[in-house]
Formats: C-alpha cells, sequence, structure tokens
C-alpha cells in the first residue's frame, strides 16, 4: 500500500534532528490548554529497557495514574521509530485507560532517537541512512520482540491480563502489527493499521498470510494516495480477511500518506481524528 522508503508525509517536513524533536516535545506540552492535553497530563509515563532474545530494547511506557488494572497496547511506529510525536500518541492512548508501549523500532542497532542532524526525505542520500536500520527489522525478529514485548506489557502490575490486547502500527509499523498478531495470537483481540506499507505482498513471509493463524478484529486506515497508487490491495486485504473469518474494516481515508502523525507535512487533523475514533471504537469493543 505504499513504499516505505519514500515517506510522502515527510519529504517536505521541516529538517528533524535532535534539536527539532525537542521542540516538537514542547510544542506537544504547550498546548496543555486543551482538554485532551490535560488528560494526557494526568497520565504516568517512563522510559524502559526491554530484555529480548536480540538484546535490550529501549521503548516509553504510559498507563493511567492509579492501579488499575487497564488492558494493554504495543504501538508500532513509522520509519522513524519513537520520538515525541509517537510519545504524544502514547499519552494520549494511556489517557483513555490503557498501558501502551512505544518500542524503538531499531533497538539492536541505536537508542531512539534514531536520527542525528537534518533529515529530508526529498534526499536519496537521507533516506539511505535508514537503510541498514531498516535492515534490522525482520519477521524472525519482530515476533521474537512481540513475544518479549506483550510479556513485559504483562508483567506491569497495571495491566489486566485478564483482557486482551491491541496492537497498531503505522507506515512500516503495519506489518509488525500483523505479525504481532501473528505471533501471539491468544493474547492480541485488536489489530489496527494507519497507512500500513506491504500488508499484501507477493512474498512467502507476506505479512496477511498469518491471518489465519490470528483470532483478532481489523481496522485497517488506508491512506488516499496509497490507495490511488494500487487500488486492488485493498480488496486483495478484504479478502484474506474474509478467508480467515476475521471480523474488519478496511477504509480509504482522505488524507495522504502519513496523515496520521501530528508533525507531518500532510497530517490531517479532521482525518486523523476520525482514524482516532476509530481506533478507540476497536478498543472499547475487544480490550473492554
Amino acid at each position: 500500500m505504499c513504499d516505505d522508503d519514500i515517506h510522502p508525509g515527510l519529504i517536505v517536513d521541516p529538517t528533524v534532528s535532535r534539536r527539532s524533536l525537542g521542540l516538537m516535545a514542547a510544542a506537544f506540552a504547550g498546548v496543555a490548554g486543551t482538554a485532551q492535553a490535560r488528560a494526557v497530563a494526568e497520565v504516568v509515563e517512563k522510559d524502559v529497557d526491554i530484555k529480548t532474545p536480540d538484546g535490550v530494547a529501549d521503548a516509553a511506557l504510559y498507563h493511567p495514574p492509579g492501579k488499575g488494572p487497564w488492558p494493554a497496547v504495543l504501538i508500532w511506529p513509522d520509519i522513524i521509530s519513537l520520538r515525541p510525536a509517537f510519545r504524544e500518541m502514547g499519552r494520549r492512548l494511556a489517557s483513555a485507560g490503557y498501558v501502551v508501549l512505544v518500542p524503538n523500532l531499531y533497538y539492536r542497532v541505536k537508542r531512539a532517537p534514531v536520527v542525528d542532524g537534518s533529515f529530508n526525505f526529498a534526499s536519496a542520500e537521507d533516506r539511505a541512512k535508514l537503510t541498514p536500520l531498516r535492515a534490522t527489522v525482520t519477521p524472525e525478529g519482530t515476533a521474537r520482540d512481540a513475544v518479549a514485548y506483550l510479556a513485559f506489557l504483562d508483567a506491569q502490575p497495571e495491566t489486566n491480563r485478564k483482557k486482551k490486547a491491541g496492537v497498531q502500527g503505522y507506515c512500516m509499523g503495519g506489518p509488525l502489527a500483523f505479525r504481532t498478531a501473528g505471533a501471539v495470537p491468544d493474547r492480541i483481540g485488536a489489530v489496527a493499521t494507519f497507512h500500513g506499507g506491504g500488508l499484501v505482498t507477493d512474498a512467502p513471509d507476506s505479512p496477511h498470510l498469518l491471518l489465519p493463524k490470528t483470532k483478532a478484529e481489523y481496522l485497517i486506515c488506508v491512506a488516499a494516495n496509497d490507495d490511488q497508487r494500487d487500488p486492488a490491495d485493498k480488496e486483495k486485504l478484504k479478502a484474506a480477511l474474509d478467508a480467515a473469518h476475521r471480523p474488519s474494516k478496511v477504509e480509504v481515508y482522505a488524507g495522504d500518506h502519513g496523515w496520521t502523525v501530528r508533525g507531518s507535512a500532510v497530517y490531517n487533523e479532521p482525518e486523523a481524528e476520525k482514524a482516532w475514533a476509530e481506533l478507540l471504537a476497536l478498543y472499547k469493543r475487544t480490550l473492554t
């Protein structure tokens, strides 16, 4: 549904650097006058290290104040990995009543933030910097990570282990969400993807081939320009979901690739809020 090497939503973004990441974090904190921000301000958050079969993963953990327990959700970020936009997302979801983990995709080689200095997706040279990072995210490694991350979430005293867990992914995180549902099928009750890339491929390890193993309900939110590029993808995905007898909703949104991620040049707030409402409805149906 997209080419992850070219992230249209970020091509004309301001440069991404450690300084700009800090400024973005300050900007997110600066909206404290809204009701949403006041709710998020109550969230408990901390950076954590998680032992996996492949090393130690750095991640951010969020939950509401109090003892809970609340259902668990794993958020797979997009290609630039853990950064302020996804930390904000973790806070917001936790404020709705969930224990939320947002890991760094590339912990095997680098702690977050993974981008040093300026970064421009319009530059082939800059995009090439991500190639060795992306190479460390494999189907097999993702399955191992998923087991470790869900075990970590379940070890938290605030997590309600009697409820199913959710997983959501953005861009290249979409396939990782599918792989999570395949790795821990008895644990995952809901899967959501937003402008996910490569959910259906011709490869023998295509994420959609895991659907029959899973026991989750699916929400697939497709970017308009991804759909225009390959309109048959959504039909293939619908057919695969139906064949696997998985309840699902596959919808094309009036936003370009990256429209749900605040800070993206194509961030579309009305469509992002629509997708967020659909996400919360999915979790309310399946996790609570």
